[in-house]
């Protein structure tokens, strides 16, 4: 879908879910403002039983100039409704009836839609999913700042302070607005009552810890999804407590917070561990959290009652800890009696030399789909690019021992294009600029086996994060370098090696 798709109806009316918070607010914000842009004349409602009372929304929609209305009772029938930040017919959005739909979301799908939608559940928030599509129609927010800060805060608010953040595209969001920082922290000291200060006491009051895996499991009362994040950070503090997960349930959906300190455990994967089959979820290394719809969570065994809930997360934490065996590339030689001799096919491939890119010695962040990468740039650093945008350093030695130069640019369509940012100046650039192909000479050869377990593997050249391998995927070794030891996925590997 595009927003362009919408300039056939004369008689539009966007509709965020009840009880909306920052997110919703912000992307009908940013879709009534493009819908004005283009000679339209929307209107922006939501409705439910209760107005909106919380103060940090109450600034945002007065400090910001948010044009919504509330409608507890709406008898007109318009010729286009759009729901933004849900989805039509979902219990969590009184039903409107309107001669057309169309729905903005980034949600998982959790029953028909329209023909006209757009939704990405993998987007960190639906402010990011609008931001993209004005980009998409040729527009810019330079000068409008009101709408910029409600993005930017729909965003902060619906990733837990953006600890949540796993998509690039979100982080281009943020990196490219300009917002006006002191409404931003007007709103963001404005986000806790007494009321949900109680909530935080008394769920931590109530945790459950795991003595053998070391995490804790805290279940909170219903309460706005930052919350959730203020009890995790706070039981982080607390000493032999590794992993920590904070749960509400409401009667639309069950979020989660999840934590980590330890670099054996990456939050992200936690939170997708937890939300598989049930719901999504994602984040940093760190921090992280999730949504589980509890229709999916009764489809597999469970209900949405608190006692279900809570067995169900510990089910699936114990299920996660016991399944991985963590192998440490710098330490480790594999046994490769059991593995058979493979060569890279000859797939083209890109490379850039990051110093054309970015100065010596400048301190770099490369966005890609698989997260930020932060180095500093030396005379030997270059970066393959892989046949599905995947990025990975390799030194000047192995490029020329492993690749031959094809003498022209490197050029290839990819979801997400990766990306390098200078962190002093913040100048960012496209990294298939400057790339160069390269074929393979077949002189690689490695020792390679199909996974049959669950891999966390601490590469050589980087020891602070690791790359996880699930069954069918494939452990690879260079036959040259005993400790270049790395994982390829399973639907990657025919593409890229033969057997020798």
């Amino acid at each position: 879908m595009r927003l362009q798709d919408l300039l056939s109806y004369n008689d539009i009316v966007i509709q965020c879910h009840d009880n909306p918070d920052a997110d919703a607010l912000a992307s009908g914000y940013a879709l009534y403002w493009y819908l004005k842009k283009m000679g339209k004349q929307p209107e922006f409602i939501y409705r439910g039983v209760n107005k909106i009372t919380k103060s940090n929304l109450l600034i945002m929609m007065d400090s910001l100039e948010v044009p919504v209305k509330y409608r507890r009772e709406y008898d007109r029938v318009p010729e286009m409704l759009v729901t933004v930040d849900c989805q039509y017919g979902q219990r969590n959005v009184t039903i409107t009836a309107a001669k057309n739909v169309a729905v903005i979301d980034h949600h998982q799908v959790t029953g028909s839609l329209p023909e006209l939608s757009e939704v990405r559940p993998n987007i960190g928030s639906c402010a990011t999913i609008l931001w993209d599509m004005i980009r998409l129609e040729g527009l810019t927010l330079d000068g409008e700042k009101m709408l910029s800060t409600a993005l930017y805060y729909g965003l902060y608010t619906d990733t837990n302070r953006f600890s949540e953040v796993s998509h690039p595209l979100d982080r281009d969001m943020m990196d490219s607005l300009v917002v006006n920082r002191s409404i931003v922290t007007e709103m963001s000291n404005s986000n806790i009552s007494l009321e949900e200060l109680k909530i935080t006491g008394r769920a931590i009051l109530g945790y459950e810890y795991n003595d053998q895996n070391k995490y804790i499991v805290i279940h909170a009362e219903q309460c706005d999804p930052n919350i959730l994040g203020v009890i995790s950070d706070f039981s982080m503090e607390t000493t032999g407590v590794d992993v920590c997960l904070a749960f509400y349930v409401s009667p639309v959906e069950i979020k989660f917070s999840v934590r980590s300190c330890v670099k054996e455990v990456h939050a992200s994967e936690v939170a997708e561990y937890l939300a598989e089959g049930v719901g999504g979820g994602g984040g940093h290394l760190t921090k992280a959290g999730g949504t589980i719809r509890p229709e999916l969570l009764k489809e597999n065994g469970f209900s949405d009652e608190l006692m279900e809930v809570d067995e169900f997360f510990k089910h699936r934490l114990n299920e996660y800890f016991e399944k991985y065996e963590i192998i440490y590339a710098r330490q480790t030689t594999l046994d490769t009696s059991d593995m058979k001799r493979y060569e890279k096919l000859p797939q083209e491939l890109g490379y850039v030399k990051l110093t054309d890119v970015f100065p010596l010695h400048t301190i770099v962040e490369i966005r890609t789909l698989e997260g930020d990468i932060s180095i500093r740039l030396d005379d030997d650093e270059y970066l393959m690019i892989g046949i599905e945008g995947e990025v990975y350093p390799i030194t000047r030695e192995k490029l020329n021992k492993s690749y031959r130069e094809t003498g022209e640019p490197y050029s290839r369509k990819f979801e997400y294009e990766p990306a390098i940012r200078d962190l002093f100046s913040h100048e960012r650039k496209n990294v298939m600029q400057y790339a160069r192909g390269v074929v393979s000479t077949g002189k690689t050869v490695i020792y390679a086996r199909p996974i049959t377990g669950y891999i966390k593997l601490f590469t050589a050249w980087d020891d602070e994060k690791y790359y996880s391998g699930t069954p069918g995927d494939w452990i690879a070794v260079r036959e040259d370098d005993p400790h270049d030891i790395y994982i390829i996925n399973q639907r990657l590997f025919p593409q890229l090696y033969k057997e020798i």
